[in-house]
């Protein structure tokens, strides 16, 4: 085994002067895990022209390795659900679905979850374990149970906590159906994004307990939801940052793909585009457009014949939108039963009205049957999204 303490305690250097880290429990948790255990059998970095390169412990040199495992960079682990980075031989197309998130975010997360000694904690999305070791080392192994969806995930995370002591309890299964009974937790957070938070997680939390989660969808936009589970078994809280998670493989949406252009051949109405779709390209805006019509999908496709081209999609209620660039303006066309541009133009206007509100000021209700988000007393900025 490579000797990685001095690049453990300049990693918690890092995170403490980044604010990552706030209390020293955290600071000795990094500063004792290793986090090059948690990327075998390797990782996939960037390779240009949506390629990824592999990059195996067994094949590289070990400084090189050392180097690369305390990057302040997500590295990947495992590609379409299946490969990783043994199984390659060179450059590799692909979509991430498993990775080793950057260390800045996962103390970010652990630390806003406020844990305290006997807290039981659980972890939804083992992914790699390293964020699992990290709350062994604070809370003991007994208290942390964490669950993986992908049984050969689980079980090379199993392997590695192993390798440094720990033998949690971890479940393979359905991370949004398959709890296991060791109910109530104190604190239950989540390692992948989920388009809303499941009433299974508030039932397993105990009044007073906390839940973490990204809440959104990577096609429109996230946010990171802290709610804290009431007596009478609903959950109130607000966002407290922009953040991204691979999402939920139960909960992951498959992309629109194929001739894109024959899905808006018949157009209701054109216009000239009050907002421009770039500006979904912006943390809040994004998030705004999934509160708005959390079932949208937003594909960008480059350049057609005048101009770059953003389509929207809504497969529930059968709407599309497609925005053209026209010089300097956008037109949109639309077709379906609503309006689909409209509803989310519509709503980033009403936040511009409302002086641009960060994420931090939208406020979360969970019950058994919706979620409401809302910004402020205004009605007008208000969303009531029904859990199916």
């Amino acid at each position: 085994m490579i000797e990685t303490s001095l690049e453990r305690q300049a990693l918690a250097d890092r995170l403490e002067a980044a604010g990552a880290i706030r209390t020293p429990a955290w600071r000795k948790a990094v500063e004792a895990v290793p986090r090059e255990l948690f990327l075998n059998p390797g990782v996939f970095l960037p390779a240009g022209n949506d390629l990824w390169r592999p990059m195996t412990a067994a094949n590289t040199d070990p400084a090189e390795w050392t180097r690369t495992a305390y990057c302040d960079e997500s590295l990947v682990t495992q590609l379409d659900n299946q490969l990783t980075a043994n199984q390659a031989s060179g450059p590799v197309p692909g979509i991430p679905t498993s990775s080793s998130t950057v260390p800045q975010l996962v103390l970010e997360m652990i630390e806003e979850l406020g844990v305290e000694d006997g807290h039981r904690v659980l972890e939804i999305g083992t992914g790699t374990g390293y964020s699992t070791a990290l709350m062994c080392h604070r809370l003991g192994e007994d208290n942390v149970t964490t669950i993986e969806v992908d049984p050969e995930v689980a079980a090379r995370a199993d392997a590695a906590l192993e390798a440094i002591g720990y033998s949690t309890w971890t479940v393979t299964g359905d991370a949004l159906l398959g709890l296991p009974c060791r109910a109530p937790y104190d604190r239950v957070i989540a390692t992948c994004g989920v388009r809303r938070i499941p009433y299974t997680w508030v039932r397993q939390t105990r009044p007073g307990g906390v839940i973490l989660a990204t809440v959104g969808s990577l096609l429109t936009g996230t946010g990171l939801a802290k709610v804290t589970v009431n007596d009478d078994g609903t959950a109130d809280g607000r966002f407290v940052a922009h953040a991204n998670f691979m999402q939920a493989r139960s909960q992951a949406v498959t992309a629109i793909a194929g001739d894109l252009s024959s899905r808006v051949a018949y157009p209701d109405t054109e216009r000239r585009a009050l907002i421009a779709p770039t500006d979904l390209d912006e943390p809040m805006p994004a998030f705004l457009a999934h509160l708005e019509a959390p079932t949208a999908q937003v594909l960008r496709v480059g350049a057609g014949d005048g101009g770059a081209l953003v389509y929207l999609f809504d497969p529930d209620r059968e709407a599309f939108a497609e925005l053209v660039q026209s010089g300097g303006d956008w037109v949109v066309r639309q077709g379906g039963p609503v309006a689909l541009w409209d509803d989310i133009e519509g709503a980033l206007c009403r936040w511009r009205d409302a002086g641009r509100p960060a994420i931090a000021e939208v406020q979360l209700r969970v019950t058994e049957r919706s979620h409401t988000y809302w910004i402020g007393d205004s009605s007008a900025l208000c969303w009531q999204h029904p859990l199916c």
